[in-house]
């Protein structure tokens, strides 16, 4: 059923609402064929967020997070970048796989906790967006960026632990959206990673955008890495994977580079080490809300399964120290504002936290590594 939403009978109710009875896997091969969601109007985002927070009305409030100033400079003047990294949590998984045992079932309804989800992009309003675990991407995510002025792209897993549970709704993958307006899409690649030589169920969205006010190029990437503990050495060989793939696509680091993932890996990981070592010249932005700049935090997932509490820094936003200056950094939840039950919760739609920061370019764009 719908969430009765008062008087309103706008279109833009009508085109949440839709994506609110999500079906299963046949109704896939429809969003296909669909007609263009570009072709369909623009959507206000300040509408869409007020349709959101009427199905919310019953839920507490969005916790309140606040950018932190990082700039080691004076300001700039060129208009901000902001990249937002975050893995929603696919739904299948939430509510078939994923055992979270504080976290009530009530919570994880689809028809509200997307709502949570879009109510937390608009609240940040990312120039480019980088998800992962999205299941919902042809019936709600793409529908609605599209109408918002974003770009599109979704890569699937191959085979992914989605399609084991019962009325899924699609395999789950990464995602990236970027605003048409800032950006003009240069040329596009989906990575299906390696290890050892050998195709792996993780992939990889590598785009190259150049920005409408600057004529600067930025390469932007989103990954999730292998999940789970005994798996670090297929984590290692898969960053080396996105690594060389990355230096090919960038020229050796001569364009920009942000990476988004999900890493599934600590800070003391191989994987962790191959990018903070590379050759393009990377650093975490997270980092940079430590008071000495060289710890991440320490956490941006804390969820409780059967097995007990799992609190781990596992997302990552990775960028070319060389060519990019962080602006700020928003802050994460306190464990107060998570509460005692961890993610996801009424106020929170993932286990994981998203991170945002506000980039700029270089002001000397010919000073390289």
């Amino acid at each position: 059923p719908v969430c009765s939403m008062g008087n309103s009978t706008s279109r833009l109710y009508s085109a949440l609402a839709k994506t609110l009875s999500s079906g299963a896997v046949s109704q896939h091969q429809d969003c296909l064929e669909q007609a263009d969601s570009a072709q369909l109007d623009p959507i206000d985002p300040k509408d869409l967020l007020e349709e959101c927070q009427m199905v919310l009305q019953k839920r507490p409030p969005r916790f309140h997070r606040n950018f932190v100033d990082v700039r080691k400079n004076s300001a700039s003047n060129q208009r901000p970048i902001r990249v937002m990294q975050w893995n929603i949590l696919a739904q299948a998984l939430g509510e078939g796989k994923d055992n979270f045992v504080q976290c009530p079932m009530e919570a994880l309804k689809w028809e509200e906790r997307k709502c949570l989800i879009l109510e937390e992009i608009l609240e940040y309003k990312p120039d480019v967006l980088c998800l992962q675990e999205v299941d919902h991407y042809f019936d709600t995510f793409e529908p609605l960026l599209s109408r918002l002025g974003y770009q599109c792209t979704f890569f699937p897993k191959p085979w992914s632990p989605c399609l084991d549970v019962e009325q899924n709704n699609g395999p789950d993958g990464c995602a990236l959206f970027f605003l048409k307006d800032r950006f003009e899409l240069i040329n596009s690649a989906n990575i299906r990673l390696t290890a050892m030589k050998l195709k792996t169920n993780q992939v990889a969205i590598v785009q190259t955008l150049k920005c409408t006010e600057t004529g600067r190029l930025l390469c932007v990437a989103v990954t999730h890495l292998k999940a789970r503990m005994g798996w670090e050495r297929f984590r290692s060989a898969q960053g080396c994977d996105l690594l060389q793939n990355l230096k090919s696509i960038t020229q050796g680091a001569e364009i920009p580079l942000i990476i988004c993932g999900d890493f599934n890996a600590e800070p003391t990981e191989e994987v962790y080490k191959e990018f903070s070592n590379s050759s393009l010249n990377l650093n975490s932005a997270y980092k940079l809300l430590s008071p000495d700049g060289q710890s991440e935090p320490p956490y941006t997932t804390w969820k409780i399964r059967p097995s007990g509490e799992c609190r781990h820094t596992l997302d990552y936003i990775w960028y070319s120290q060389h060519a990019l200056n962080v602006n700020s950094a928003l802050g994460l939840l306190t464990e107060e504002q998570i509460g005692p039950n961890r993610l996801p919760s009424f106020n929170y739609p993932s286990d994981h936290l998203s991170l945002v920061c506000d980039f700029s370019f270089n002001q000397d764009p010919d000073r390289l590594l």
